[in-house]
């Protein structure tokens, strides 16, 4: 797989180590010459570049990508990255970093972004995660079809402790991908069956994440 990475700072030259490594081949641009540091990431190919303009992205032949990372530190950048991905190359998926949270509403569909990385509110939400329990969390929002990953640590009290996955009525345009049980993390299949303290991985549309907490927040009767 062929990745673009707009921004050379911190942020764009670990994500370009951790795809290297996994076997992708990686592009990485920048209009600032001290950010161009190849000797930090040897493997990857650098370009000089500014990624706001049309030339240098054919330099970067962003229509031979299939994923492109806007990670600069300034969300106007990544907005007009991202749409010029989608818009003029067609790229595929369209990853784009979210700086300042109050910017996060412009970062969607209409502007090219398939996924939107809130560092701020990822961050919040890992806290969140750790000291919640029956609470729904907000993980990461998915720009097509408003759907949001979210996470639940499911109640001992919960009704649903002990029920077989395949027996429950889920909320309609929600599908649970994981559950984090201890060190292990399980494929949920519908004979499984759900236990006090698993961590629960949805991807659910956001409309259907307030009955869904609901659902699984349901006390067994005493």
């Amino acid at each position: 797989m062929r990745v673009a990475i707009a921004g050379a700072g911190a942020v764009g030259r670990s994500i370009a180590g951790e795809l290297l490594e996994n076997g992708h081949e990686v592009l990485l641009v920048d209009k600032a010459p001290t950010a161009i540091s190849v000797e930090r990431v040897p493997q990857a190919e650098w370009l000089l570049a500014d990624a706001c303009e049309i030339t240098s992205l054919d330099e970067a032949a962003l229509q031979r990508c299939n994923v492109v990372i806007a990670a600069t530190g300034d969300d106007k950048v990544n907005l007009v990255v991202s749409l010029l991905a989608k818009t003029e190359y067609g790229v595929p998926r369209v990853v784009a970093r979210v700086n300042n949270p109050k910017n996060e509403w412009l970062f969607n569909e209409s502007w090219g972004v398939d996924v939107a990385v809130s560092t701020p509110r990822l961050m919040s939400a890992l806290v969140e995660e750790a000291v919640s329990v029956g609470d729904l969390v907000r993980l990461l929002r998915f720009s097509h079809g408003d759907a949001n990953l979210v996470e639940l640590t499911l109640p001992p009290e919960s009704a649903l402790a002990g029920t077989t996955i395949g027996d429950i009525s889920w909320p309609e345009d929600t599908s649970l991908v994981t559950i984090i049980r201890g060190t292990r993390v399980l494929a949920p299949t519908a004979e499984d069956s759900l236990e006090a303290g698993d961590e629960l991985l949805f991807v659910a549309a956001q409309a259907r994440e307030e009955q869904l907490e609901d659902l699984l927040s349901v006390r067994k009767e005493s």
